[in-house]
Formats: C-alpha cells, sequence, structure tokens
C-alpha cells in the first residue's frame, strides 16, 4: 500500500492568521469607536457651547442630505393622515392655533385651541434656519429671528420663492426698540435659509392649510414664540457665561406661562423688554405684541 497523502497544515495557519488579523482590526476599531464617544462627550462637558455649535452644524449637513433626496425628514407626522390625526387628538380644521419654534432642536410646534386651551397637534423637524443661537440683530446677518411675534392675513404669501410662506413680522415693537433692522423673515418650504425657517414643501403644505383655516374662522392673528432652544434651566446654564443670557432669561418668563397652562401669555414691551401678563382661558394669542407696561404678572393662568 502507498503512503497515506498527509494533510498541508499551513493553509489552516494562513486562515487562523488572517482571522486573527482581522479580529485585532475589529477591536481596534470598536477601541476608537469607544475613545471618539468618549471624547465628545468629555469635550461636551468641558466645552459645552461648542459642542452645541458642532451639533448644529451636523444636523444642518444631515437634513440637507436627506432633502436633496426627497426623503422625508425623520420625525414628520404622517402628512397622509392627516384627518386621522386631527380626529384622534379632537381638534377641528378651523379652530385657533399657536406656534413654537425652538433653534437647537430644529422643531416646530403647532397647537391648536380645544376647550379653551391649546393642545399639542404636531412637532415638525425644520428642514434649516440660518446664523448662530441668538436673534437677529441687523439686516444681512444671516440670523434667524428669536423672540415673540404674532402673524395675521396679510402676512400670507401662497406664491413665495419658496413654495408657501408666512412672514414673521420681524422686527416687532421689541427688535425696534434695540434698533434691529432687518425684512421678509419667513416661515416657508424647502430646505434654504438666509434668516427663515424652512420646513420643506410637504411640511409647509400641511401647516398652510391649518393656518387659513384658523385665520378665516375668526382668529386675527395667531403668536409664534421663537426660542433658542427648550427654556430649561440646564439649558439655560450651559449659556450663563452668555451676553445673551438677560435676554433669553426674559424669553424664559413668557415660555414658563405658556408651560403652566397652554395658553399663550399676553405680550408688550415695556422698557425695551418683553413684559407678560397670563392668559386666562379662552385667549388664542392675538394680541398684537406692542409698547406698553401693564404691570406683568409671572403667574400661571388659574385652572
Amino acid at each position: 500500500m502507498g503512503e497515506t497523502p498527509q494533510s498541508n497544515p499551513a493553509p489552516k495557519r494562513r486562515t487562523s492568521g488572517a482571522l486573527r488579523g482581522l479580529y485585532t482590526l475589529l477591536r481596534l476599531g470598536v477601541l476608537a469607536l469607544i475613545a471618539v464617544v468618549i471624547s465628545g462627550a468629555v469635550f461636551a462637558l468641558v466645552r459645552p457651547v461648542e459642542a452645541e455649535r458642532l451639533w448644529i452644524a451636523f444636523q444642518r449637513h444631515i437634513r440637507m442630505e436627506f432633502a436633496s433626496f426627497g426623503m422625508t425628514l425623520p420625525g414628520t407626522p404622517d402628512l397622509a393622515d392627516f384627518s386621522g390625526r386631527l380626529a384622534a387628538h379632537g381638534l377641528a380644521l378651523g379652530n385657533p392655533i399657536f406656534m413654537r419654534i425652538f433653534k437647537r432642536e430644529f422643531e416646530l410646534e403647532l397647537w391648536m385651541m380645544r376647550d379653551g386651551r391649546f393642545h399639542r397637534f404636531a412637532t415638525y423637524p425644520i428642514c434649516k434656519w440660518s446664523g448662530e443661537l441668538g436673534p437677529k440683530l441687523r439686516e444681512g446677518d444671516r440670523q434667524a429671528p428669536e423672540g415673540f411675534y404674532t402673524v395675521d392675513q396679510g402676512a400670507l404669501n401662497p406664491n413665495s420663492a419658496w413654495h408657501r410662506s408666512f412672514n414673521l413680522g420681524y422686527p416687532n415693537t421689541f427688535d425696534q426698540s434695540h434698533g434691529r433692522t432687518g425684512s421678509f423673515l419667513m416661515v416657508h418650504g424647502g430646505c434654504g435659509s438666509i434668516g427663515c425657517y424652512a420646513m420643506t414643501d410637504p411640511v409647509i403644505d400641511e401647516i398652510w392649510r391649518i393656518v387659513t383655516a384658523a385665520l378665516r374662522g375668526g382668529q386675527a392673528r395667531f403668536q409664534v414664540q421663537v426660542f433658542p432652544f427648550r427654556m430649561t434651566e440646564r439649558n439655560l446654564g450651559r449659556h450663563e457665561g452668555s451676553p445673551l443670557a438677560p435676554f433669553w432669561s426674559n424669553l424664559k418668563t413668557g415660555y414658563d406661562l405658556f408651560e403652566a397652562g397652554n395658553i399663550p401669555p399676553r405680550v408688550s414691551v415695556c422698557d425695551r423688554h418683553y413684559a407678560f401678563e397670563a392668559g386666562q382661558a379662552g385667549y388664542d394669542g392675538s394680541g398684537i405684541v406692542a409698547a406698553g407696561c401693564p404691570g406683568a404678572r409671572s403667574v400661571a393662568p388659574s385652572p
């Protein structure tokens, strides 16, 4: 009989070596990812404002990529089930409305009135806003406004270059008292912005439908509150050293009044500051933001 053929162990050794190399690379990749995450967390703790700025830039890039491919932004409500969503909230077209915008979170909230108070109907992702956190100061600074605004029928533009739009009304009485300049600061469709809030065309179509129904239904104007971020103590604390801290603290008073009872405050401008009075049940936020010192009451609406 001939000799029994001997198996060649070399290929197995080569295969085992390749697997070990792949495993090593995988471990290095995991360790690198962990290092990036830890470094990012440390950076956010040590330099929170810079980390926030990077986060905003990242969000802008991602959202514009979605829009460029015609993709729906994450977090967009089911626009095809508009009637079903209304019914689920016990709401109807023509009810008075109220809006809040949060820059850092890239969100626009739309609230509708039911039983004398406002109920959040939808939170829409903002595709793009331009500039940094902080108010608009002058024409051409590319900043998107922050503050308290009201929008009436005359502010609507159904033939906008950005599909549909409504003008926030910047500069309002507060802005004018500080010498701020600029014009045509809008909420509109598309995903481009030079001081505006771009919502994409499908989203602005739904917003437009609700807005026009409310104004036709008898609401003289609706209030829009625009904030740099959700006005929590933690978020304000992150910016306690900012020159804008007093301005943002002033905005927080109006924010808190709405949070207390889901009723917009009455807003005026006293001594170049926003002044607030708690709105009572049934108030739709249609009061104009005008000069006056009503003896602002920072108290919650009665239940």
